[in-house]
């Protein structure tokens, strides 16, 4: 009975590997035809179109069915007014102008410090005081000297208008009010401008009332980037205290190499990203192009007004660019109708065929050389021309390298686990 049943199995298995076989010899004779026949009926279709090679693409069949599953959309190849593009890095910056380092011109201690780095201020608060006795003096000679003009003031206009109606005013006396009330008035001003740079209001000084505290003001509004002091230390005269920026007028500065200089223009779109969040991209337009060369390497820095800031935008953000010039005509397809194999690009050339009231679909791959890229859409020159009319894929190329790679896989692998010879 056992020996029966062995002979049953040796039996089966020796139909099934003859079977196999004959179908493998009678499949590579009619792929043997059919490449023949198809290079017959055009001239034109190149070789690699029905490669069976595995560092090829070869042609592709589907059934209407799965032609429908995978979504490809066929059609023309479109002509598209595609811009050039210009790769170049830089950075995010802002002008000087928006940027504040805050000193004094008076030696003082530090008494109170009113603000915290990243906190925003605006233009004219008050960030810090200082004081020194020097800081009464100064306000004590201003409140002497304005007394000693208003006396020499009133005096001057009396021995003025005595000398101007000749009632027995000496000359002498009336020459000396005049100066010493140009003096005292000089020195009154140079105070005066003093306690201005000071931010002191010398309209309390005229009433009597001197400060104790020399306040530190902002210049512009922003944000506090540094504070470079402590509370009772002292500072001295141009030593920096603070410094703040306004990210309000943040821009991206690219870095354009010599060789492409000659395609930027004012008013052109940039796209970029930043280091913190590649995934997502911002966009530009050119206002200002420097007209001086950066030594090693030679670039030129464009700089270009963002359309929306974000808040986590910082000066001296790493970004990358991509500057768009001007626009052309020409063939192109989305990128997703293109793949790369073994380093070159291809696309798609569809065919139908129908035999005994079925649809097939052949996509035969077609080497093509890419240009330029915009926007999800590639610029395709063709090594040869197409037929006329021809169609070609224009989505989901991906997917139908890698669901032919697939199949011939898994075919591989369930002949290898059944003890087929692959070299035959």
């Amino acid at each position: 009975m056992k020996i029966h049943i062995l002979f049953i199995s040796i039996l089966i298995l020796a139909t099934f590997h003859f079977a196999s076989c004959m179908s493998k010899t009678a499949n590579n004779k009619n792929v043997e035809a059919d490449r023949n026949q198809a290079l017959s009926k055009d001239t034109h279709m190149d070789p690699i179109y029905y490669s069976h090679n595995e560092k090829e693409v070869g042609a592709i069949r589907l059934s209407a069915l799965k032609f429908k599953s995978l979504g490809i959309k066929v059609g023309n190849i479109p002509t598209r007014d595609l811009s050039g593009v210009v790769n170049a890095n830089g950075w995010l910056e802002l002008f000087p102008q928006h940027k504040a380092v805050i000193t004094t011109i008076f030696g003082a201690n530090i008494t109170e410090i009113k603000v915290i780095k990243g906190e925003k201020v605006k233009k004219n608060q008050i960030l810090a005081y200082l004081s020194h006795p020097n800081l009464i003096n100064l306000q004590t000679a201003y409140t002497r000297t304005y007394n000693q003009m208003q006396f020499l003031e009133r005096e001057y206009h009396r021995q003025k208008r005595l000398h101007d109606e000749k009632i027995g005013s000496d000359d002498d006396i009336y020459q000396q009010t005049k100066a010493r009330y140009q003096i005292i008035k000089s020195e009154l001003e140079g105070y005066d401008a003093q306690l201005k740079q000071l931010n002191l209001d010398v309209k309390k000084l005229e009433n009597g009332n001197i400060s104790q505290y020399l306040p530190v003001v902002s210049p512009i509004d922003g944000y506090i980037e540094k504070i470079l002091v402590q509370t009772g230390q002292f500072v001295d005269p141009q030593a920096q205290i603070l410094s703040i920026i306004n990210n309000d007028f943040i821009h991206a500065d690219i870095l354009v190499s010599e060789k492409d200089i000659h395609k930027v223009k004012m008013g052109q779109k940039v796209s970029f990203t930043v280091d913190s969040v590649p995934k997502k991209n911002f966009s530009a337009t050119i206002f200002s192009i420097e007209k001086n060369f950066k030594r090693n390497p030679r670039v030129v820095r464009v700089h270009a007004e963002i359309h929306q800031k974000e808040y986590f935008f910082i000066p001296g953000m790493r970004i990358h660019g991509k500057i768009y010039t001007d626009d052309s005509s020409i063939h192109a397809l989305p990128e997703e109708a293109i793949i790369i194999k073994n380093g070159k690009p291809y696309i798609f050339l569809v065919e139908i065929n129908e035999q005994d009231n079925k649809m097939e679909w052949v996509f035969n791959p077609v080497e093509i050389r890419t240009g330029i890229s915009d926007r999800g859409w590639v610029e395709i020159s063709l090594l040869k021309p197409l037929p006329e009319n021809s169609k070609v894929a224009l989505n989901n190329a991906y997917y139908l390298i890698i669901g032919n790679e697939e199949r011939r896989n898994i075919g591989y692998n369930i002949l290898a686990l059944i003890g087929f010879n692959l070299s035959d």
